[in-house]
């Protein structure tokens, strides 16, 4: 497995754990960063994990900049790639060398509010409930099949920091969660675009209470 990052790194340190405790039958032969003051090359060198820094600065365009990350992600040769709060919109030529080999996490229960400022778009809309969601990657942007999902009730008083910081607590546990399944063979793209798990389409992305529940 190969992880993009672009700053500190939380969710990657969720999917360390995991995998220093035995719970995730994955490889982490590398994180890449965008950003060279990313905290999470940190997190990543303290785990003992190869990092790589390919800043988007050198390059003259995102087509230009996206057959850089291939070519590196190519040495890297990793089965899955994992995008933790990689601050970079993708081409379409990047996401389908990954086809349903990619995942990413986003902050809010999609199809609501893709893009950024998801928190206070939820308290704006006046929403009594928000959340994250994991889900493949596709051409458009937080758009792709969504796989799982971990719902937190907006309480009185809410701000946008305080609402994240609930959101973020679910998004360690879903993570590593999707990744399992997909290392595991339990959960793959079809042909047609649907995510399977055990071997059921998903019409609708799991719930992380559903999971609680068995």
């Amino acid at each position: 497995m190969a992880v993009l990052i672009s700053g500190g790194g939380s969710n990657l340190q969720a999917l360390i754990n995991g995998w220093q405790a035995g719970e995730l039958p994955i490889e982490l032969r590398g994180v890449v960063s965008n950003r060279a003051d990313a905290y999470g090359l940190t997190r990543a060198a303290d785990a003992g994990i190869p990092t790589h820094v390919l800043s988007h600065k050198a390059f003259g365009s995102r087509a230009d900049y996206d057959q850089a990350l291939a070519a590196l992600l190519d040495e890297l040769a990793p089965g899955l790639v994992v995008l933790a709060g990689f601050m970079r919109i993708l081409t379409p030529e990047f996401v389908a060398g990954f086809r349903g080999r990619m995942l990413n996490i986003h902050p809010s229960l999609l199809p609501k509010y893709p893009g950024l400022h998801t928190h206070r778009r939820a308290l704006e809309a006046g929403d009594s409930e928000h959340g994250a969601t994991v889900h493949f990657v596709t051409e458009e942007l937080d758009g792709g099949p969504p796989v799982l999902q971990a719902r937190v009730p907006v309480l009185p008083g809410d701000d946008a920091e305080h609402l994240a910081a609930r959101v973020l607590e679910q998004e360690h546990r879903i993570y590593p969660l999707a990744v399992r399944w997909l290392a595991t063979g339990r959960l793959w793209l079809d042909a047609a675009g649907r995510p399977v798990l055990d071997g059921r389409p998903l019409s609708a992305p799991v719930q992380l209470a559903d999971v609680n529940a068995h």
